[in-house]
């Protein structure tokens, strides 16, 4: 898919992967819907990041674990650029409590995490499905490595990325042969949820094959990559971990 002219729309798109993403995909010429939930600020600077590659922007406040917003979202994104051609689910949450910390582990974290890390996924990608569809558009979801090995933050997250990782499949499947759905399945990232983590962002960098974490423009060259170059592939997870999981 050629970028130019394309409109994305990209939740949890104010810091972090999700500004990578929207600054990586402005510069081939997208224009681009900037989702945020609470740090609006931070979202009109990405905003304003955007806008000096000479496209259009927007942004959208809406928590993506409420159908409602997310459906209002959508609404706005099609009424303000007349399409939608790329979803990017980005926007997640963690609660950091050690996975043998079983009791520490709480139904409303449960349920946050979830809300946002599969509701949110699921409800954003159905809500775009018919413009997608007409589009031929695609999808692609930000999972983790979590998602494979049961690690991360804590269980919550890592069975949230899991989740991620099966709907990728099956929307592949419902939405074949319009519209191809993949995902990215990063390793330590270096964004603001690992600050004051410095050691465990050191132990796991030893243990990469590259010697270093990701950083938010390795996944957003490589969502970008997806999305322009990846006309055959579909439900499939690419892991960006620096070699870690071999």
């Amino acid at each position: 898919m050629d970028l130019q002219g394309k409109t994305v729309l990209i939740t949890g798109a104010a810091t972090g992967i999700g500004r990578a993403i929207a600054l990586c995909l402005a510069k081939e010429g997208a224009n681009v819907a900037v989702n945020y939930s609470k740090s609006a600020s931070d979202a009109e600077v990405t905003k304003s990041e955007v806008e000096k590659h000479n496209v259009r922007a927007l942004v959208i406040q809406a928590d993506v674990g409420n159908k409602e917003e997310v459906e209002r979202m959508v609404e706005q994104t099609i009424a303000y650029f007349g399409t939608i051609d790329v979803l990017i689910n980005n926007a997640g949450t963690t609660q950091f409590i050690p996975l043998h910390d079983l009791d520490g582990l709480l139904e409303e974290h449960w349920d946050h995490i979830l809300n946002v890390n599969v509701k949110g996924m699921f409800f954003a990608s159905r809500a775009c499905a018919s413009e997608l569809r007409r589009n031929k558009g695609c999808i692609v979801n930000i999972t983790s490595i979590a998602g494979f090995n049961g690690a991360g933050s804590s269980i919550a997250y890592a069975a949230s990325k899991a989740a991620g990782i099966s709907l990728t499949k099956s929307f592949a499947r419902v939405l074949a042969p319009d519209v191809r759905v993949n995902s990215i399945a990063p390793g330590i990232v270096i964004t603001r949820w690992v600050d004051g983590r410095e050691e465990h962002v050191k132990q796991y960098s030893d243990k990469t094959l590259l010697g270093r974490p990701a950083y938010p423009e390795d996944v957003a060259e490589l969502t970008a990559a997806v999305i322009r170059g990846g006309d055959f592939i579909t439900g499939q997870t690419l892991v960006v971990d620096g070699g870690w999981s071999l």
